[in-house]
Formats: C-alpha cells, structure tokens, sequence
C-alpha cells in the first residue's frame, strides 16, 4: 500500500503526520466509547444490573451518536477540524469520568448516553484526511485512518480487562475506564498544537449557509428529507426501548415528550433544509455546481448494514462466545477482539483496492462478501470447533470493514465543502443500523439477529446498482469568487 507514489506511511512528517495524528485521535475516541463492552460483566455485577439494563446500555452507547455525527459534520465543515476534534476529545472526557464513578443504573445509563457523542469524532478525520490527500491515495489514506483509528475498540477490548486486574479489587474496572478519560483529555491538547486544516497555500471550503445540508435539484431536496426519516426511526425507536414497553427508564409521560420532541425536531429540520435550498424551487443550479444526492443515499445504506452491523457485534461478540462455548469473559472478549482486530488491514485495504479498481465494482464485491459472512456466522452454535467459528467472524469482518473503507474512499469525492456533512449522515447511519441491529438482538436470538443482517447486506447490494462510479471533477467557488476544479477521477 505504502509502495504508491508519494503515499509514504512510515513517515511523520507533511501529510502523513496528519494521517497518523487523525487515527490516533479517532482511535482514543473508540477507546473511550467502547471502553465498557469488555467490562461489562464486572460493571453489571459491582452495579448490581439486571441482563436488559445491560442491553440497555448497549443501545444508549450508540443513540446520541446519531444527531451527533450530523451536527459535528456541520461544525467540522464551518469551523475546520482542528478545532473540532479539540472540542469533542476535551468534553467527552467528563461524561467518561462520571460513568467510572456511577453507582447507579441511572447514573450508568445517563453518563453512556452522553458518551455516544464521542462516537462522532470519526466525521472530523474524513475531511482533515481529504483536505491533505490527493485522489489517488484518498482511498488508502481514509481507509488507514478509519481502520486504525477502528482498531481502538480492540485495543480496549484486550488492555483494559488487564488494566482493571491491575488495580484490583471492586473499583479495577473504574480506574481503567477513568484512564481511558484522561487520555482523551489530554490528546485534546496534542491535538490543537500539531495539526493545521490544509496543507499551506489550500483553501478550505466551507459550505455557503449551515444550518441544513445544501442540494442541487428539486428531486434530491426530498430525497434528502426521506433519508432522514431512518435516523428519526431509530430514535423513536430507542425511546420506544427505554418506556414502561421496554426496561421502563422513562415513564410514559417522559416518553410522550420524547416522541413529541423527535415529530417536532424533524418539522425544524424540515424548515432548516428549505432555509438553506429553497432557491432551487424558484430557478435551477447551474449544472457546473450540481452534485447526486442519491450518491449520499447510497453509501448511507450500505454503511447501515457495514458499520452498523460492526458496532452491534462488538457489543455483543464476547457474550456471544461466552454463552455459546461456555468461556470464562476475559477470554471470549479476547476471541472477540480478533472481528475488530481485522480493522488494522482490512479497513485500509477495502480503500486502497478501491483506489486501484473504481468505488462501484470494489462495494459490490464486498457487500455480497459480507452478505455470505453474516449468513455463515448465523449457522454458528456450540457443534462448531472454537477455532472454526473464529475463522468465520474474522472472515466475516474483512468484508465488514474493507467495505467501510471502500464507502468512505467514495464519501470525500461527491462535494468537497459538504464533506464533514456527507460523511456525518453517512457514518450516523452506521449508528442508525448499530440501534435497529441492537434492539433486534434484545428481541430474537443471535443466529436470527446474524440472518437480520445478511438480510440487509442483501438490501445495501440492489441499493448500489443506482450508485454512479466517481468521475471528472468537483467544482468549488473561492473567497475570491474563481472557480478551483477538484479531480476526483
């Protein structure tokens, strides 16, 4: 991979400087978010859970990252994501240390809510990594980053049960989360002093209002506000899963409000799109400037059924193996580790065969590998070798997560200056499907939960038959008012 020209991977120096302090970011921010799945039986036990106030906090885990990543894709677009990496690697570092000194469900539960907004800090290194490489290394490159970056959740899932051993007794697990903290707070600052928006003599391109997601045509103005509906669907969905119908954490009037809220948040929002793309109603987008929203809408699903379908499994992969195989937690979060593991290559590698094949050809051949995946590991059950059924999930994940890497090499080469945007709805999907995947787990059994998934695999594959394959040029207007013409062929 490092072998193309000019992409030299082992340096720390111009471009990829930016590229290794991107992942490393994105990795603490994993870290920290998933810094409970592999605790999670101590937690249960020092907190004194029941089985679906566990589940529950799966499910809040990934709930706020939703509106989050779409709201950080704003901000990273209007502020540029030196800044915002800052702000989210600071802030998300307090409701870290309040879950390591919870001592109720409640207090648990409303800490891992808040800690979903960490989820979003991986829309911010889609565009700083756009902003540095050229096309031809920007599938590689994003796919570096969004692998290594991945690799965080491993990396907690192996080192922080030791860590917690470390300390000892009861509060082992609460000094290894609180760790996890500080070293967000702290990145926060390397961060901020390391790392410039552009490389020096680049224009970066903010979008021309914020507020909503610019479109170019009448069509992809509603298309855009259906694609928004999934997204709405998952949080009613997860206010559904937390009312007296489901582990009764909010009361019915609480739920009420919920839903209320969620009906009148989507007419703001309604409102905010027509704020900002109204004047296509009245005269049409020189073609010169237009953009396919369906482009958008495509990779959303298919990031749905990859990165949701990730974030759900390494949630669940360690009980999975425990109850399955009858194993002690320790080593089947080890064996679990192994589906996030696959990040390190995989994820870099669904980017860089992107680079080299064309976006359209290397999803469809990734998609139906995921769909055959997820179909074999819903055939798994307590017959099969321990090793075997390893082999299966690792598989599985290659396609997984070279498949996330292959939607985000398309991502950055569809409108520049609405890059944080695109990739902030796109990787909330990922999280609208992690809360649908979630809730169905907390419903049927795990072979029916995997069949669910291959099923929208499925869905993701028909969908991309519409995608149209990246070509010729983006155009973007400088602060001068002149025309710079962004190659993404």
């Amino acid at each position: 991979m490092s072998g193309q020209a000019g992409f030299k991977l082992w340096s720390f120096t111009g471009k990829t400087k930016i590229l290794h302090l991107s992942w490393m970011a994105f990795f603490i921010t994993f870290v920290v978010w998933f810094n409970h799945a592999p605790l999670l039986a101590v937690i249960g036990d020092s907190l004194g859970l029941t089985n679906s106030e566990i589940k529950t906090l799966l499910i809040l885990n990934v709930a706020l990252t939703i509106p989050a990543r779409v709201i950080i894709g704003m901000l990273t677009d209007k502020y540029g994501p030196r800044i915002t990496y800052s702000f989210i690697l600071f802030f998300c570092s307090i409701p870290c240390f309040m879950f390591a000194t919870a001592n109720t469900f409640e207090q648990a539960a409303i800490s891992r809510f808040l800690l979903g907004f960490i989820g979003a800090g991986f829309v911010i290194g889609i565009r700083m990594v756009s902003e540095w490489f050229p096309v031809n290394e920007l599938g590689t490159a994003e796919g570096v980053y969004g692998g290594w970056g991945n690799f965080g959740s491993a990396a907690g899932a192996m080192s922080l049960p030791a860590i917690a051993l470390l300390f000892g007794g009861e509060d082992g697990w609460r000094y290894a989360i609180g760790l996890s903290g500080l070293m967000s707070l702290i990145f926060s600052f390397v961060w901020y002093y390391n790392v410039t928006d552009t490389p020096k003599g680049s224009t970066y391109f903010k979008p021309k209002q914020t507020g909503a997601m610019e479109v170019t045509s009448v069509g992809d103005f509603w298309l855009l506000l259906i694609m928004k509906l999934p997204m709405y669907g998952a949080l009613t969905l997860l206010a559904w899963k937390l009312s007296p119908s489901g582990v009764s954490l909010l009361t019915e009037t609480t739920t009420l409000i919920a839903y209320l809220s969620l009906i009148a948040l989507y007419i703001f929002e309604v409102i905010q799109t027509y704020k900002v793309n109204g004047h296509i109603f009245k005269k049409p987008v020189d073609k010169i400037h237009q953009y396919k929203f369906k482009q958008v809408a495509v990779l959303n699903v298919l990031y749905f059924a990859t990165f949701g379908s990730e974030l759900a499994v390494i949630s669940m992969l360690p009980l999975f193996f425990a109850e399955t195989f009858e194993l002690d937690m320790v080593y089947a979060g080890l064996l679990a580790s192994m589906y996030a593991f696959m990040n390190l290559m995989s994820r870099p590698g669904g980017g860089w065969i992107s680079d080299k094949f064309g976006r359209k050809k290397t999803l469809l051949i990734l998609t139906a590998g995921l769909a055959v995946g997820y179909f074999t590991m819903s055939t798994i059950d307590n017959s099969w070798p321990l090793a075997l059924a390893v082999v299966a999930v690792m598989a599985c994940s290659f396609f997984v997560q070279a498949g996330e890497g292959a939607v985000f090499a398309a991502v950055p080469l569809i409108k520049r200056r609405l890059t944080g945007q695109i990739a902030g709805m796109t990787g909330a999907y990922g999280n609208v499907g992690a809360v649908v995947y979630l809730t169905v787990l907390s419903m049927v059994s795990y072979q029916t939960f995997f069949l669910v998934i291959a099923g929208t695999a499925v869905v993701g594959f028909i969908t991309l038959l519409f995608m149209e394959e990246p070509n010729g040029t983006i155009t973007e207007v400088k602060e001068d008012g002149s025309i710079e013409l962004i190659n993404v062929t």
